[in-house]
């Protein structure tokens, strides 16, 4: 009898698009082509609801690391999919010192979350002081989609601006966040980048990522262009 293990690294060989893997290798960089399988997202979150009804599910989640970059993903729509805050979050614990590229951690968004906000949010303050790349990332992303909104308050913006890295996938993220933040709290965000807060590369790619958002005017589009450093 197979194991859940088995059974899934064979689900996701019988659903290969060699096609697909090719393309994807080129987006993805940090990850070496051969672990990759080629398995399209919509067959990835098929498969993910169809394990998370099973009991046996843990021994999956708990094989870290994976071989395979289509594990990861599998993994990472499991657990957006969990139902249980408590789980949930234990499990983004365990696996995301296994997380080792932005795909698989962009992904991984648990809809248990947006129900949790405050319980959430220690969680995601003890992410953002990682050393972890991928885990400051992911913090960072929830951050972003929880907390600019009805929750929103200043203090958010100010633990990204004091994050330094020299991490191309960390910093990316910071200036997506506060051109996602610009389109949600302009007035509030803005003495972010008037006064400087971040550093140079990611002021300036914060910027061009508003600046090309529908959801900024087209005079605050002028003048964020203004505020670039040079």
């Amino acid at each position: 009898m197979m194991t859940i293990i088995e059974e899934i690294r064979e689900k996701l060989f019988s659903v290969q698009d060699e096609k697909y893997r090719d393309f994807q290798a080129k987006l993805i960089p940090t990850i070496e082509p051969d672990s990759m399988i080629g398995v399209r997202t919509p067959q990835l979150r098929k498969l993910a609801k169809e394990m998370d009804k099973r009991e046996d599910v843990e021994d999956f989640l708990k094989e870290l690391p994976h071989t395979y970059f289509d594990e990861n993903q599998l993994h990472a729509f499991i657990l957006s999919g969990m139902k249980d805050f408590d789980r949930c979050v234990m499990a983004v614990n365990g696996f995301l010192p296994y997380v080792d590229n932005w795909a698989t951690c962009d992904q991984m968004s648990p809809k248990v979350f947006k129900k949790h906000r405050q319980e959430l949010l220690p969680y995601i303050e003890k992410w953002l002081k990682s050393e972890e790349t991928y885990t400051i990332r992911f913090g960072i992303g929830m951050l972003m989609e929880h907390f600019l909104d009805e929750d929103y308050d200043e203090t958010y913006p100010e633990m990204v601006a004091k994050i330094r890295s020299e991490e191309y996938y960390v910093n990316m993220m910071i200036a997506w966040y506060f051109a996602t933040a610009l389109a949600k709290q302009y007035d509030s965000v803005l003495p972010f980048l008037t006064e400087q807060k971040l550093d140079k590369w990611t002021h300036n790619k914060a910027i061009q990522k508003a600046r090309e958002s529908y959801r900024i005017t087209k005079e605050q589009k002028e003048y964020l262009k203004e505020i670039r450093i040079k």
